[in-house]
């Protein structure tokens, strides 16, 4: 698996359950179309965590790089449902933060 992590923190912090709404409705439609595997929403507890991140994190699933880059390859066309599902997500956020990881070790590598 490839997950793509994401930091954010929100324009207004009062909206927090708006964006977590936006996000079920985005990333729960583009699940239910097989371009992403799954996807989880945390929030910083406590204050704790490096002052870099954001205060949400989102982890979403992809099976391999060719899912994920099909995903993008819809959400860039800034069209159609999806992007009248994106807006609210990305017009909420600030100090966007993101990255690549894949699980380790991986299941080609040989000699483990």
């Amino acid at each position: 698996m490839d997950y793509y992590e994401i930091w954010v923190n929100l324009v207004d912090s009062r909206k927090d359950l708006e964006f977590v709404r936006a996000v079920d409705a985005y990333l729960g439609h583009l699940r239910s179309q097989g371009r992403l595997e799954s996807w989880r929403l945390t929030r910083r507890k406590f204050g704790f965590g490096p002052p870099g991140l954001g205060e949400f994190h989102l982890t979403i699933a992809f099976k391999e790089l060719a899912q994920m880059d099909a995903a993008f390859g819809v959400v860039a066309t800034r069209a159609g449902e999806v992007e009248r599902l994106h807006h609210p997500v990305y017009s909420m956020v600030k100090d966007f933060t993101s990255a690549l990881y894949r699980d380790f070790p991986d299941p080609q590598r040989t000699g483990v």
